[in-house]
């Protein structure tokens, strides 16, 4: 096994065993808020890294906006790709205030076991111990790090959709981080838990970029995971991100594959379902820019590996819904990555929808290319709905994907 894979694998087990469990522990501690983490990447791979090689002697701050809301808070970090172990000199949350701005009389210093700071070991998670803090559903915090070590970043999240703000110094307890730089990822930052009265229900958006909300309005929240959000929090519902962008079913890329990350990403997060949308690169990336010599995608192939997240799913007492595949013809027009699209690709995308639809394997449906998809020519999406490169939807799109998804379809009849 290589490096990357053993040090995937041994933070997917801490974690297993670090996330809150509602039968072994009498407090009931939620996940609100998750960002995956994924292994920085270099100069010579087609998309930019978007973080800086090294941090040291730096504050990094991060905005959050959580789904449920609760009195004690607590926050998990990862060093799931690092190759050498980092440590977190201060750590604090807050409200936020919008831009790097914190409600100065609601910050906590965080402590992991009672001290102020902590080392991340190689391939490891860290959770924080629980400071009282009232967040109210969709609010939103700040999470400070400070890290006094000159550091290789090797673990984030690529697409934030949030600034993230980089500041000289240990800055971590300042209400602003005035001349910090920003920067779009999110590092180290892998969750947020709430404690709660009772066990909230919750649902994990398993998926690629469209998950993760490329295209979408950055700092506003408009990926379809946050427009679900707004909709369920209100009834104690959790709705928690588990998209990276360039993710596949069965190949790793900008993140380890979907099966590889499944235990971690969705199943420690302990909840009531999981929405799959994912495939797409699966069948998009070979024979592109990303990996012109990959084999192409079979629908078969794909559809097995479907079968093994169900399987997973139903081993674990998790609803699984299966989302079909958004049109793409034509995908990425302007950008440098080439042939993503052909004839060949969109027969198995619609084999693959079919399978979807009609199997019956998944416990419940998310039909969002029949949601976005424009009638006239359904291998394209509504222009009303698309954010302009053919692939990813505009906030309109993302929106109508979340208004698609009821409670029965989550959840189940009760």
């Amino acid at each position: 096994m290589n490096p990357l894979r053993k040090t995937f694998f041994a933070a997917t087990l801490a974690l297993s065993l670090l996330a809150p469990a509602h039968a072994r522990d009498a407090t009931q501690w939620t996940s609100t808020w998750i960002a995956s983490p994924q292994a920085t990447w270099g100069a010579d791979f087609v998309l930019p890294n978007n973080a800086p090689d090294r941090i040291g002697d730096q504050t990094i701050r991060q905005v959050a906006r959580l789904s449920v809301g609760g009195e004690r808070v607590r926050i998990a970090l990862s060093n799931a790709y690092g190759r050498e172990p980092v440590t977190i000199g201060a750590a604090r949350i807050a409200r936020s205030l919008g831009g790097s701005r914190i409600d100065a009389g609601s910050d906590r210093a965080l402590t992991f076991g009672g001290r102020s700071s902590v080392t991340l070991l190689s391939g490891a998670p860290v959770l924080s111990d629980p400071v009282d803090l009232s967040a109210p559903a969709l609010a939103e915090v700040a999470v400070s790090l400070y890290l006094p070590q000159d550091t290789a970043l090797r673990s984030f999240h690529w697409e934030g959709l949030r600034d993230a703000y980089l500041a000289q110094g240990d800055r971590s307890a300042q209400a602003a981080l005035d001349g910090a730089a920003t920067i779009p990822s999110r590092p180290y930052l892998s969750g947020i838990y709430v404690e709660s009265a009772r066990r909230a229900r919750s649902v994990v958006a398993f998926g690629d970029s469209i998950t993760d909300g490329a295209a979408s309005t950055p700092n506003r929240n408009r990926r379809w995971p946050d427009a679900l959000a707004e909709r369920l929090a209100p009834r104690g519902i959790a709705v928690l991100n588990a998209g990276i962008s360039g993710a596949q079913v069965l190949n790793d890329g900008m993140g380890v594959n979907a099966l590889a990350r499944f235990e971690r990403d969705v199943l420690a997060q302990r909840p009531d379902s999981v929405v799959v949308l994912m495939g797409i690169n699966d069948i998009g990336w070979p024979g592109s820019t990303f990996e012109p010599a990959r084999e192409a995608m079979t629908a078969q192939r794909l559809i097995d590996g479907y079968r093994q997240l169900i399987a997973r799913a139903r081993q674990a007492g998790v609803r699984i819904v299966g989302a079909t595949l958004t049109p793409f013809e034509d995908a990425l027009p302007d950008a440098p990555v080439k042939h993503y699209f052909n004839p060949d690709k969109e027969r198995v995308r619609q084999q693959v929808n079919a399978w979807i639809r009609s199997s019956g394997e998944f416990d419940a449906v998310a039909d969002f290319d029949a949601r976005l998809r424009d009638p006239a020519h359904p291998t394209r999406m509504r222009a009303a709905f698309d954010s302009g490169d053919r692939l990813h939807p505009g906030d309109a799109g993302y929106r109508a994907m979340a208004d698609s998804l009821d409670e029965a379809v989550l959840f189940g009849a009760h």
